[in-house]
């Protein structure tokens, strides 16, 4: 099934995007639709991941593909981090639900991630550079954080103030 929309994006500061997302249970047909949609709205931006709770569904599912290609999108379900390097990469990240800005943010250049993958298998993936921003990023969406939660009060509510503006 080819997917040609996707819900709106959520809205900073919709309280959506401040709540942990529920676990999925197994995957099914609505799961890997969903997917669909999610890979739809990521290439649309485009982007480099996505996360539900993002398209306000209140669901542990995420995907990226930081291909140069495209289409080698990875989805998953529980995304969780086993292992993060504690060597740093420092990216300049944003979000569809703050749109218009951007922040440098630092994160482990490496993680291994555990999840379950579109067959409903646990799967375990290394991933780094790009890939293992994004996947942070997407996590960090599950858990009811933004990215810009890794930068100093200040930093914060300048990057929030200048978003608000852009939206007048």
């Amino acid at each position: 099934m080819s997917v040609t929309s996707h819900r709106p994006y959520v809205m900073w500061p919709n309280k959506a995007l401040r709540s942990v997302a529920d676990q999925v249970a197994e995957v099914t047909d609505d799961v890997r639709a969903i997917w669909d949609e999610m890979i739809f709205a990521m290439d649309s931006m485009p982007g480099v991941g996505l996360a539900a709770p993002q398209l306000g569904i209140n669901l542990r599912l995420a995907v990226v593909d930081a291909s140069d290609e495209r289409g080698q999108a990875i989805r998953m379900a529980n995304p969780e981090i086993l292992h993060a390097s504690t060597q740093m990469r420092t990216h300049q990240e944003g979000s569809p639900n703050l749109p218009g800005v951007w922040a440098e943010i630092d994160r482990p250049r490496a993680v291994t991630v555990r999840f379950m993958n579109e067959k409903g298998e646990i799967e375990e993936r290394d991933f780094v550079h790009l890939w293992a921003t994004s996947v942070q990023h997407q996590i960090d969406h599950l858990n009811g954080k933004m990215y810009f939660d890794h930068l100093s009060k200040v930093k914060r509510d300048m990057l929030v103030k200048k978003a608000r503006k852009l939206k007048k």
